[in-house]
């Protein structure tokens, strides 16, 4: 497995990165056996780079990872998120980037953790209210006290990614990225490159469409989020959308791969500064996704594959929206 750097900070990581959301949550039942052996899985093919959040199963999906950093913690780098604010049992959310928040937060995820020390810390989402000068300047302290190694922000504004990054160097941005959800191309992606930031695309699959294995919500568990909070998924944005999944089906088998790989390889070769984190808890789609690092896409397949544009749809409900791109 290829490593890349997290900002300027000397992190390394593996090229591909997992995201541990849905072992949690939001994409049906789950199973932590399951996803306890998927995540040894990944260790074993040289994935160092796992990503989770406080929010995810209310707190469950960082304690799950601690069960499998145990043995591993000093080969690996753990990224956490705090800032989104939920009652158990519901979607629906408020932004806390307060200062004293911070604090009580970061404490809260290393005793779940099980460690001294949060390789990556994002804040999750951001809150206008509060000057992100004031929440980066307390998790600058984080730093200076040994409890985090490296500042993150997730889905931000190029404008508040610059205002950040005087207070404290960020290491990485964490943005939806994929083939349909194109975001970051609107400055983001300039302003890392400029800046020394590392690009985490989180979705890089678009939340399973672009695998080619979803033609209607109807296949989803009836707890799937999908079904009730991405419009992506409904209606006449999926006709749109199935069409992109054609276009990328019939790509993949003239490049002899799977669709999965074929989104993947497209993310990968935007830059050595983007780190997808593709999601799951089974391992044959893991395997699947690191095979997208033997894909060679030239330049015109590159730009064919640039061609589709956005997905059609919000990528969230307003609810899920919040605290989007500020």
């Amino acid at each position: 497995m290829k490593t890349r750097l997290l900002g300027k900070n000397g992190i390394a990581v593996s090229s591909l990165g997992l995201g541990c959301m849905g072992m949690s949550e939001f994409y049906g039942s789950s199973n932590d056996l399951e996803s306890l052996a998927t995540l040894e899985h990944a260790f074993r093919q040289g994935i160092t780079f796992y990503d989770t959040a406080d929010t995810y199963g209310l707190g469950h999906n960082e304690e799950l990872l601690a069960r499998f950093m145990a043995e591993h913690r000093k080969e690996i780098v753990i990224a956490t998120k705090f800032g989104i604010v939920r009652n158990k049992n519901s979607y629906e959310r408020r932004i806390d980037t307060s200062p004293d928040y911070v604090q009580k937060a970061c404490d809260a995820s290393l005793q779940r953790l099980k460690t001294d020390v949060i390789d990556l810390y994002y804040a999750h989402r951001l809150n206008l209210e509060i000057p992100v000068e004031d929440t980066i300047g307390a998790m600058a302290r984080l730093v200076e006290t040994g409890k985090i190694r490296a500042i993150g922000l997730s889905e931000v504004s190029p404008e508040t990614l610059r205002r950040a990054h005087k207070e404290h160097p960020i290491a990485a941005v964490q943005s939806e990225y994929s083939l349909w959800t194109r975001d970051p191309e609107d400055g983001l992606l300039q302003t890392c490159l400029e800046l020394g930031v590392s690009l985490v695309a989180y979705s890089p699959l678009g939340r399973g469409f672009l695998t080619g294995t979803i033609k209607s919500v109807d296949s989803l568990e009836k707890d799937d989020f999908r079904r009730s909070h991405q419009p992506r998924f409904q209606g006449e944005n999926l006709d749109h959308n199935l069409k992109i999944v054609e276009a990328v089906e019939s790509i993949a088998a003239r490049k002899n791969c799977t669709p999965a790989q074929l989104a993947l390889a497209w993310l990968l070769a935007q830059g050595e500064n983007i780190i997808p984190i593709p999601g799951t808890r089974r391992q044959k789609y893991l395997d699947d996704n690191i095979g997208s690092m033997k894909v060679e896409l030239s330049k015109e397949d590159l730009a064919e594959l640039a061609a589709f544009g956005s997905a059609a749809g919000e990528r969230y409900t307003p609810e899920g929206m919040k605290g989007v791109n500020l």
